[in-house]
């Protein structure tokens, strides 16, 4: 077996040279070309299954309840955005450009709130979308809307009385508005709507104490929540500053750090032929899965690396083993001695780079009106999960995708495209792949290919999956920690 390219210790400060590339495949298997037809049209069917269920599935038949998960979503966010309108206006000024959220979010929580109303007859959603309307000061359609409830049956005609004594009629009599208001209390959980409609029935009856009340309430509701995002902000703000810093020394620096050499030794045709193989059997096994409990979050926990098994098999025995390496060699999984300051600095970069854009792809969806839906990133067992389904959730996320999403994309397709392209025309395909497999809509996409084209970049700068691994496993962390921030209990 041959020598890594590179020895094993380098003396501080010195930078290894460029790992030579070897061309010749040495003979090891020869594969049928009608079997990689027929398993390449295998990954191609399943690839087209897996889009059509992109496409097909509406996105509200995606979550569990959702008559109970947007409403926690939407309330839990208009508090959120509430709680920032206290800061100072520079705080203010600062969550809006980081937050990634809609400028206007009472109005896309209408948007929301009107698609799932067209598709069930949950009172309590229509109520709830009478509100976010009436708030957002739509008062004709909230006329229009009192007017068909009066003709329903209960509990909708009880409906058209609240909201019409709370935004339409004059001043109502105190007696009424409290009556009206124990009757609120019994159908709407504490929180968002149910405030917002008793603030207008206590102003309305002119009752101070009642709406101090209900104000004290709200602020104690509210302002833990606004600690939680001034600490999630913190973190988030201070990596990127260390970060862009980190960007400088890796530029003007040298950053290798593993050992693994780009472009790959093996040749483009058969890491293709391997990719399309594995690929062809991953589908097979994702597919039984699917006939399993989806919504088993252990089930879930190893679906992806099972799946995964195959592609991982042949890459370490065709593409690997016969130029001498190993995984850990050949992906750059084990940094230098004394490398590991530089590993710390690639991730800051790319983190910093990542969290940025994705800053500016949010701002740039706002100006268009482009949002991501509320399902694309809602997660109920990180919402509300016990403790063994939180933790496996998070394990999910933060260590099994990160890890296997790497080697594949970034060591394997994005090593075999290398052959063929330049940095950044492989990178670009392979990033765009990845964002495919994740099925979100444009803004996610966007997101997710500025996430693969950095984690690539710096695969190939430093010569290891392991910056990118851990870049990955930081940015899922803190899109779970914003999930957990905002809408767990």
């Amino acid at each position: 077996m041959s020598q890594p390219p590179f020895p094993p210790e380098m003396p501080e400060g010195q930078q290894p040279s460029e790992p030579p590339v070897h061309v010749v495949e040495p003979p090891r298997h020869r594969f049928s070309p009608a079997v990689t037809a027929v398993m390449a049209a295998m990954l191609i069917v399943g690839i087209g299954f897996f889009a059509w269920l992109q496409v097909t599935i509406p996105p509200l038949e995606r979550v569990a309840i959702p008559e109970v998960a947007l409403p926690w979503v939407v309330g839990r966010t208009l508090d959120a955005e509430e709680a920032t309108a206290r800061a100072s206006p520079w705080e203010r000024f600062f969550y809006q450009v980081t937050s990634e959220t809609h400028a206007d979010e009472l109005n896309q929580a209408i948007r929301w709130y009107r698609e799932l109303a067209d598709a069930t007859q949950n009172a309590q959603v229509h109520l709830e979308l009478a509100i976010l309307e009436a708030e957002h000061g739509e008062v004709e359609e909230v006329r229009r809307r009192i007017g068909s409830w009066r003709v329903l049956d209960a509990p909708f005609p009880l409906f058209a009385d609240m909201v019409q004594a709370a935004y339409i009629t004059p001043p109502v009599d105190r007696a009424e508005a409290r009556t009206l208001l124990a009757k609120v209390a019994e159908i709407l959980p504490a929180g968002w709507f149910y405030d917002r409609i008793a603030m207008r029935l206590a102003a309305k009856a002119g009752d101070e104490p009642l709406l101090e009340s209900i104000d004290r309430g709200r602020s104690e509701r509210i302002m833990p929540l606004l600690e939680k995002i001034r600490i999630l902000t913190v973190v988030e703000s201070t990596t990127v500053a260390l970060g862009l810093l980190a960007v400088v020394r890796i530029v003007r620096g040298g950053s290798r750090i593993s050992t693994a050499p780009i472009p790959p030794p093996w040749r483009g045709r058969l890491g293709m032929i391997v990719l399309i193989r594995g690929g062809a059997m991953a589908v097979v096994l994702t597919v039984a899965a699917l006939f399993l409990d989806g919504d088993d979050p252990f089930i879930r926990l190893w679906t992806v690396p099972l799946a995964s098994l195959p592609v991982f098999a042949m890459a370490h025995r065709h593409l690997l083993q016969p130029h001498g390496h190993g995984f850990i060699t050949g992906l750059g999984l084990r940094p230098f001695p004394g490398a590991w300051p530089r590993t710390v600095l690639a991730v800051l970069a790319v983190l910093a780079v990542g969290l940025s854009g994705e800053w500016i792809i949010g701002l740039v969806a706002d100006w268009f009106d482009v949002v991501s839906h509320w399902t694309e990133w809602f997660d109920a067992d990180l919402v509300w999960g016990g403790p063994d389904t939180l933790f496996v959730t998070l394990m999910e996320f933060v260590v099994i995708a990160p890890a296997v999403e790497e080697m594949m994309f970034r060591g394997l397709l994005f090593g075999t495209l290398r052959r063929r392209f330049g940095l950044l025309a492989a990178g670009m395909i392979s990033a765009g792949l990845f964002a495919v497999a994740h099925g979100y809509g444009m803004v996610g996409f966007a997101s997710v290919f500025l996430s693969g084209l950095l984690w690539a970049w710096i695969y190939e700068r430093t010569g290891s999956l392991v910056p990118g691994m851990l870049a990955h496993a930081l940015n899922n962390l803190l899109v779970c920690a914003s999930t957990i921030t905002l809408l767990r209990p």
